[in-house]
């Protein structure tokens, strides 16, 4: 358990850097419940089935939810690092264009970020 002197420290930086990523995925799932139609339009133009849209929208929220309590953190992260890798690579590879350059990085470095955090979760657990 952390105690509120221990929250300053790295445990405190730690919730905070969670908090960060997970309400990313959060706030994107919420807003694909909210709007399905241009995600949906999205995955066609890209030839992604729809049939997975409610399994983004779950690994979303539900990673985001457990990501943010630090539930199971090295299959949440490793997923959520993954999903991040695929998104860039569906989603954001035409990298003539500034912006999606831009996305697809992005992508690639929240992956590395989530990748070490399930790393270190994993050592955590060895120990």
């Amino acid at each position: 358990m952390i105690g509120l002197r221990n929250l300053a420290g790295p445990a405190g930086v730690a919730i905070l850097g969670r908090t960060l990523m997970a309400l990313l995925f959060i706030l994107a799932g919420v807003a694909k419940v909210i709007d399905s139609k241009p995600v949906l339009d999205q995955m066609q133009a890209f030839s992604v089935p729809t049939v997975l849209f409610p399994a983004v929208v779950a690994l979303e929220l539900g990673g985001g939810l457990a990501l943010l309590l630090g539930w199971r953190l090295r299959e949440v992260a490793a997923a959520l690092g993954i999903f991040s890798v695929l998104a860039a690579f569906i989603f954001h590879s035409d990298l003539a264009d500034k912006a999606e350059r831009s996305i697809f990085f992005k992508d690639l470095a929240i992956a590395g970020g989530l990748l070490v955090l399930a790393a270190q979760a994993a050592i955590k657990k060895n120990r």
